[in-house]
């Protein structure tokens, strides 16, 4: 009877887990099939001949470098800013006890449930009137700080035993030097589970960037995808490469960072 129900939860799971990933491996399948494999009948998830003339093809046919390197200075500075203003505020929501405290963090958790396009007008009224239309600033400076950051920082100070701190005042440390070097290497995990949702999250960002952006020497790598798809609509092998070029930093950092991920979670979300 164990046997049967272990094999019924390992079957509900493996196709579970199949639904939700076979897109992707159907994308990694197209990327790398000649143009002939496209619309073959049967249709077969391993390539026949695997080709990387896809991605030479569609990184000269679209300013995909350019597009690179926007996507990589918004994303950068919206990181920096969001580990730095969000881990400093933290702190100060974390450690200190001063008037309207408890209304400004009912402000920041309000601001974790109120949906991104709800401010996209507002957003878009105020860089229309500092004339930052059409830049990356435009879309670095809205970014730079959020209610998330802020939250989940405050819940790791928190988790932090005072006598670290009471000890580093007694020797003579400042407090942003408590910050700066006590509190924030304890919660390294939270910080890199942090910076890698920041990451994801503004690197996949298209909404926002295609209302600021105007010029094409401007867009950023998702608003750049949107207009290749309307240039080759019927050239799928072109679309999946060019989607697996632009989702390659965000897998490679998951990989690579999936160890501190379900750390720095539980101790800046759970606690």
């Amino acid at each position: 009877m164990k046997f049967f129900k272990a094999a019924l939860t390992y079957t509900i799971l493996i196709l579970f887990i199949f639904i939700s990933v076979f897109p992707f491996l159907w994308l990694v399948s197209t990327s790398f099939k000649g143009s002939e494999e496209i619309f073959i009948i049967p249709p077969k998830l391993i390539p026949q001949k695997f080709t990387l003339n896809n991605f030479k093809e569609i990184w000269t046919a679209i300013p995909f470098g350019r597009y690179y390197i926007n996507s990589f200075i918004v994303t950068l500075f919206v990181v920096i800013g969001n580990l730095f203003l969000g881990s400093l505020t933290g702190f100060i929501l974390a450690r200190f006890n001063f008037r309207f405290k408890k209304i400004l963090m009912f402000i920041v958790i309000v601001s974790l449930i109120i949906p991104q396009e709800m401010i996209l007008i507002p957003n878009y009224l105020i860089l229309l009137n500092l004339r930052l239309i059409d830049s990356l600033v435009g879309i670095i400076l809205p970014s730079l700080v959020s209610g998330f950051s802020i939250f989940m920082m405050r819940q790791a100070f928190i988790s932090i035993p005072n006598e670290f701190i009471d000890a580093a005042i007694v020797d003579g440390c400042s407090l942003f030097k408590v910050y700066w070097k006590i509190l924030l290497p304890m919660a390294k995990p939270t910080l890199i589970s942090l910076a890698l949702l920041v990451f994801i999250s503004t690197w996949s960002d298209f909404l926002f960037p295609l209302i600021i952006l105007r010029s094409q020497e401007n867009y950023t790598l998702q608003v750049g995808l949107s207009y290749m798809t309307g240039t080759f609509v019927d050239n799928f092998r072109l679309i999946a490469s060019g989607s697996l070029l632009a989702m390659l930093p965000s897998i490679l950092l998951t990989v690579f960072l999936s160890k501190y991920f379900e750390k720095g979670i539980f101790e800046g979300g759970i606690k």
